[in-house]
């Protein structure tokens, strides 16, 4: 736990920004799972995309404001742009392993049970797309979204 600690003194952004993931995460989950339950049930990667577009609109006011506050030389609407260009990419990304569990891999029912369909959705989606994409998400803002301000 004091490595954890030590790489967040030493990458303070790196750290906040895994705060601000962990918010949209959350925000995803309860838009997604509300979603998929209660308003579109047979469309699990619709809920799913919808959820992780409201959470990116949060992000980017977080991000912005917290994580890279000490970056962002360029012009608000460049780097606007340039947010939902890579946010675009990152939901695709996050999107990707579910599609390919229910429907390249067919674990969807009635070919595996209900049960055995949640757990698969949430594995390829909310764990496997979210790690994807948060890593490329990372990679990307902090080299074309919110550069620092010598390099803008």
């Amino acid at each position: 736990m004091d490595a954890v600690f030590r790489l967040f003194r030493r990458y303070p952004s790196a750290g906040r920004f895994l705060v601000v993931g962990g918010i949209g995460f959350l925000i995803t989950m309860v838009i997604n799972y509300g979603l998929k339950l209660f308003v579109i049930p047979q469309h699990p990667v619709i809920a799913l995309i919808v959820g992780t577009v409201v959470a990116t609109v949060v992000s980017y006011w977080l991000n912005k404001k917290w994580s890279f506050g000490d970056r962002g030389g360029r012009h608000t609407g460049l780097e606007m742009l340039y947010f939902v260009i890579v946010s675009a990419i990152g939901i695709g990304l996050n999107s990707a392993p579910l599609w390919l569990s229910r429907y390249a891999f067919g674990l969807e029912v009635p070919n595996v049970t209900l049960a055995t369909q949640e757990i698969a959705d949430f594995v390829s989606g909310p764990v496997i797309g979210t790690m994807i994409a948060m890593v490329f998400r990372y990679w990307a803002m902090s080299r074309w979204v919110f550069v620092r301000r010598a390099e803008a």
